[in-house]
């Protein structure tokens, strides 16, 4: 199966993550293609979708978000999963899911959703970013479970089935 990954990250993180799923979908045998929300034109040239974004504010990333408004009747038509990161520390806080995500896994009639902790690291950031992360007073360092990441791809993977030629 030809397989899209689309993951919207502003600092890497949740696109090393989506690295990861489409590791799996390889490994699995399917035909992969990573794509940035903002480069895919078209939908209509995948058997399946994955979708990823980072939450910041409580929000989806706006390129995802984009890329369901133009794409989501296509989305709808093929097996689409959801995933996001966000919530850090230890224990990961907020646990909460953002309202986005549920509307947007609604939109594309999401098969799965899966919420895994990020990271935060305090170089790189902006000086909005810098001032929301001090006046949350959000705990930095990096909380992800890449075990976990790999084995909610391993379940993508296996939900698609077989990987076949394309006709």
């Amino acid at each position: 199966m030809q397989v899209l990954v689309s993951v919207a990250s502003r600092h890497g993180a949740t696109r090393e993550m989506g690295a990861l799923v489409a590791q799996e979908l390889r490994a699995a045998g399917h035909e992969v293609a990573e794509v940035e929300p903002e480069d895919v034109e078209r939908v209509d040239g995948y058997d399946a979708v994955v979708l990823g974004s980072a939450v910041y504010v409580g929000r989806l990333a706006l390129g995802l978000r984009a890329l369901v408004d133009r794409q989501g009747g296509q989305l709808r038509a093929r097996p689409t999963w959801l995933f996001w990161s966000g919530p850090i520390g230890d224990p990961p806080v907020p646990m909460t899911v953002p309202d986005d995500v549920t509307a947007l896994a609604r939109a594309v009639e999401a098969r799965g959703v899966a919420m895994f902790p990020g990271r935060l690291e305090r170089t790189g950031l902006d000086l909005s970013e810098r001032a929301l992360v001090a006046l949350t007073r959000a705990e930095a360092g990096d909380f992800r479970d890449l075990d976990a990441v790999q084995a909610w791809g391993r379940e993508v993977a296996e939900a698609l089935g077989p990987a076949r030629a394309r006709s």
